[in-house]
């Protein structure tokens, strides 16, 4: 088989992951109420979003760096094996500690199954044309998948059960493990022989583990232990970064942030990704919770935006020559800022009409500040580090999703117990029953709106964190517009 055609062939097993990570996304969005109503697992619900990408965050540079050891092909296939025994031991989770668990697992496995592809992408389309092309039809599969996705969820909950939504990616996972076992050739072992930043690996996931568990217990334990979690959590950070320095083969390689591009790239992939998870994640509960649709029309709040997504992708290589970073970056983050601030100004009743619109505004900038994002992590690192600079961009946008999805569960979950605190007779069983449209129904009418109260106003202070959040990535992007202009002047 010639090698274009092999190449066609491996491109289309690894834009299969996209399909995965889209119809994960947004399917599993969709089922939150019913699996969060079924387990009694509402104030676990920061966990049950933050476990997964927690375990992408913290596995994303092991799986690069496996690799680099072992090849992307080896690491490809394990991490999606893994990602499918998550997905099976999800749908057999008879509680919601085995569901966390094995929604960690699948979450590690995702770490490699989403970031690989881009690394292999690198490796077979060195001309940047080509590899930006590449990019669109990944927005295109995953925005594909995200349309499909809360269909399919809301239908699979209202006909089957919530169980049924994690089988769904096991044969797509099957179908890209069996083509690239057979087809692709990685012959690539950068790190091939070179010895294994054990400690480092260590010291990072330690970090990282102690860092979210303390954002975790915000509102539950005393001060003292949060804090005391943070710095241990921030010195084994620190003593990372001085293993990297003297490591043959770094986890982190401390040159990158060095980069004073790649940097700001890096910070405005935390930023605005840690603001618009709060759309994706709270928007299909807010339409069922408080407009008291069913998990179709719920999982339906987030086909606007998967559409806007992938055209804001693919008008990216049209504007990219004459346009900068920081118009298109700018341009994606103003329209994010429209879909927070639309749902704050409609307030509680927002219709579900608008919700669409504003969903639209907000996957129209999140495609345009990916795409151009993720070519300039790739443009902007050495060559030698695009392997590293990608997964690395991947983890920064993994780990921001996490720690915001942590705080926005926190956030709404001191909500919730103020709520309960202030209205007499209502209980965070009956708050469990509303998010979920099917169980609403067997609630008090009379209460129905003082618990909607409490549930609008956790999504309020939600929604204002977020849009603090895409604010500031605005203000950042105005001020490096203003530097990058005065510097070709200068240069001029």
């Amino acid at each position: 088989m010639k090698l274009e055609q092999r190449r066609i062939i491996v491109t289309g097993a690894l834009l299969l992951s996209n399909i995965m990570a889209g119809m994960d996304g947004t399917i599993v969005n969709t089922a939150l109420p019913a699996i969060t109503s079924d387990l009694h697992a509402l104030q676990y619900m920061g966990w049950i979003v933050a476990i997964f990408l927690f375990g992408m965050a913290v596995a994303t540079p092991l799986w690069s760096k496996f690799g680099e050891h072992k090849g992307n092909k080896v690491a490809y296939i394990s991490a999606t094996s893994l990602f499918a025994v998550g997905a099976i031991f999800q749908g057999l989770a008879p509680n919601v500690i085995w569901f966390i668990i094995a929604r960690a697992i699948m979450g590690i496995g995702a770490g490699g199954m989403n970031t690989i592809p881009f690394i292999v992408f690198a490796e077979l389309y060195t001309n940047l044309k080509k590899r930006a092309t590449v990019l669109g039809l990944s927005s295109a599969c995953f925005g594909t998948a995200s349309i499909i996705g809360p269909l399919l969820g809301g239908w699979i909950v209202d006909a089957l059960s919530w169980h049924w939504v994690f089988y769904v990616n096991v044969p797509i996972a099957l179908v890209a493990i069996t083509i690239i076992t057979i087809f692709y050739q990685n012959v690539s072992k950068q790190a091939a022989g070179k010895p294994i930043d054990y400690l480092g690996a260590t010291l990072l996931v330690s970090s990282l583990m102690l860092i979210l568990i303390a954002v975790q217990l915000i509102g539950v334990a005393s001060l003292p232990i949060i804090l005391g979690l943070v710095i241990i959590g921030l010195a084994l950070l620190l003593w990372m970064v001085k293993v990297d320095q003297r490591a043959v083969d770094p986890i982190v390689p401390n040159r990158l942030f060095t980069n004073h591009e790649l940097v700001i790239d890096f910070i405005l992939f935390i930023i605005i990704w840690g603001s618009f998870i709060a759309f994706v994640i709270y928007i299909p509960m807010w339409a069922q919770g408080l407009l008291g649709l069913s998990a179709l029309l719920g999982g339906m709040t987030q086909i606007p935006g998967a559409i806007t997504d992938f055209l804001g992708s693919e008008l990216v290589p049209f504007v990219q020559d004459r346009w900068s970073k920081y118009e298109i970056v700018g341009l994606g983050a103003f329209t994010i800022f429209i879909s927070f601030l639309g749902l704050l100004l409609g307030g509680q009743s927002t219709p579900f009409w608008l919700i669409m619109v504003l969903g639209a505004f907000e996957g129209f900038g999140v495609g345009l500040v990916f795409n151009i994002l993720q070519l300039n992590v790739q443009t902007d690192a050495e060559l030698r580090d695009v392997p590293i600079a990608t997964s690395m961009g991947y983890l920064m946008r993994i780990l921001s999703q996490t720690f915001m999805s942590a705080i926005y569960g926190v956030i709404l979950n001191h909500a919730l117990l103020q709520g309960i605190h202030n209205y007499q007779g209502i209980t965070m069983g009956m708050l469990n029953k509303l998010s979920n449209a099917k169980t609403a129904s067997s609630l008090p009418a009379s209460l129905l709106p003082e618990m909607r109260q409490i549930l609008y106003s956790g999504y309020q202070n939600i929604v204002i964190t977020a849009l603090v959040l895409i604010i500031i990535s605005l203000i950042m992007v105005v001020v490096m517009w203003i530097r990058s202009k005065k510097h070709v002047v200068k240069t001029v």
